[in-house]
């Protein structure tokens, strides 16, 4: 679905198939966790799920959920975190417009986890030490973001908040998906598979409160008596929509999750006259490590210069390799860090001298010569004043031969999420476009744009975390709401 869908009055239904208090509109981590709780609220709930079963994107991750302000993990391995540090930390690296947004996240996500776990989402008390992008083990706490990175540490003290789902390695977001889903049908949770949301309906009041579905057998209208919840994912695999509202990302990406996130929970939104915001954020990545040791290299453009603090958070990295000249950017060892990345990437040569790799990888005559020599003069001090990597991460690159793998877009496969989406409110109302709300409309997960803006403010979780915290938000607050006429 990527035109408009008509918006229905509802003079237009002759009568309705069926009647829920509340309806939600997709049945991945937002989803699930907004039925629970407008289910426990008292509501009678039925979730509507285009797939033919729950899960959505949302199963296909690693299952890592960005939380804080001292949960249990964090206290189990030694690390005092607190909500305001949390908070000082999001609102400084991912430009999030709505402090409140941010500041209810961070003061509720302790008690989130524990929500999560009481669900029987499975979490270990360990910390997983190294660098890496998912911990290979089912290590539960890392470090999985911006933290340790300059200049947010001298924001708020580096805490670690990534809580992966006890697995190893991948895959823990089907863990997580099956408790959640487990406990819904326990609860009394109605589903609709193989039905797809084609339209909403909205009443003479301006108020959602039904939508149009289309079945195997035919189209039918369901009322919400209280109010509808969005929660049917991005629009990633929308190549119309891409073009149109993240024309930098390069081509060569290639989107994340499932078919479904096509965008037709964002043209849902847009026809009621929904809001939105940071349309063109993605989160993409193809990290360089782990092995951790390859962050003591140095990461140069076409122009043989450096653009970013290699111990960066994969996704801050490349997003600042797509607005290089052609997306290119190669990364730079001596022979005393050589290692293949864990993810693929190509080796394009080694050379016995910095003049010999500058002209194999055909960068300005003296420009990579220059790069590092400026960076082994200051390494050897231990310091990085271009771009301020942490101490532990710099060392001079003078053990020769040395040699360059090809982090370029065109030559790696970089793997994005949109984060744009709806605008939301605290409550996860959904904000019309004259700035009012939009009665009986609420929306979470990852058609809404949260809390992270864009790849360079993102840290592994702030999908997860933030989707079924609100989620939760939204199903509460739809099954308190008023009833409609």
């Amino acid at each position: 679905m990527t035109t408009t869908p008509e918006l229905l009055r509802e003079s237009q239904i002759a009568a309705w198939n069926d009647i829920a208090d509340v309806i939600v509109i997709g049945y991945g981590i937002a989803g699930a966790c907004a039925a629970l709780e407008a289910r426990r609220a008292g509501a009678d709930v039925l979730v509507i799920e285009r797939a033919s079963g729950g899960g959505g994107a949302s199963a296909l991750s690693a299952g890592i959920f960005y939380l804080g302000g001292g949960t249990a993990v964090q206290k189990a391995v030694g690390y005092d975190d607190t909500p305001e540090d949390m908070f000082k930390f999001l609102m400084a690296s991912t430009g999030a417009p709505d402090a409140r947004m941010v500041r209810r996240f961070c003061d509720d996500a302790a008690a989130h986890f524990d929500w999560l776990e009481a669900q029987g989402v499975p979490f270990e008390r360990t910390y997983y030490k190294d660098k890496a992008v998912i911990a290979p083990t089912s290590d539960c706490l890392a470090s999985t973001g911006n933290e340790k990175a300059w200049p947010y540490y001298t924001f708020a003290k580096p805490v670690p908040r990534g809580h992966k789902v006890a697995k190893e390695g991948d895959g823990g977001g089907a863990l997580a998906m099956n408790a959640l889903i487990a406990r819904c049908a326990d609860e009394g949770v109605r589903v609709a598979t193989d039905s797809q949301v084609t339209a909403l309906v909205r009443d003479d009041a301006g108020r959602i409160m039904g939508v149009r579905v289309r079945q195997t057998s035919g189209p039918v209208h369901l009322r919400a008596r209280r109010g509808v919840i969005l929660a049917a994912g991005g629009f990633g695999m929308n190549k119309e929509l891409m073009r149109q509202y993240a024309p930098r990302l390069p081509e060569t990406a290639e989107a994340l999750g499932i078919p479904h996130n096509d965008g037709a929970a964002l043209m849902l939104g847009l026809s009621a006259g929904a809001a939105t915001q940071a349309m063109g954020g993605t989160i993409a990545t193809s990290s360089f490590y782990p092995p951790g040791e390859l962050i003591k290299g140095i990461v140069v453009n076409k122009r043989g210069e450096r653009f970013v603090a290699e111990d960066s958070y994969h996704g801050r990295t490349a997003e600042h390799i797509a607005e290089q000249p052609d997306a290119a950017a190669w990364l730079i060892l001596d022979s005393e860090i050589f290692a293949y990345p864990q993810i693929q990437h190509r080796l394009v040569d080694g050379w016995d001298t910095v003049a010999e790799m500058e002209v194999g990888l055909k960068l300005p005559p003296g420009s990579l010569q220059k790069t590092m020599a400026e960076y082994n003069t200051a390494a050897a001090q231990g310091r990085d004043p271009l771009w301020n990597k942490h101490p532990d991460w710099v060392k001079p690159l003078d053990k020769g031969p040395y040699a360059a793998f090809d982090l370029s877009y065109t030559s790696s496969t970089y793997r994005y999420l949109t984060l744009g989406g709806i605008r939301t409110t605290a409550e996860s109302e959904v904000i019309g476009e004259d700035g009012l709300i939009i009665p009986g409309f609420y929306a979470a997960g990852a058609c809404v744009s949260s809390i992270p803006q864009d790849g360079k403010g993102y840290a592994s979780g702030l999908s997860l975390g933030p989707g079924s915290y609100y989620g939760r938000v939204a199903g509460i607050n739809a099954a308190r709401a008023t009833l409609n006429s």
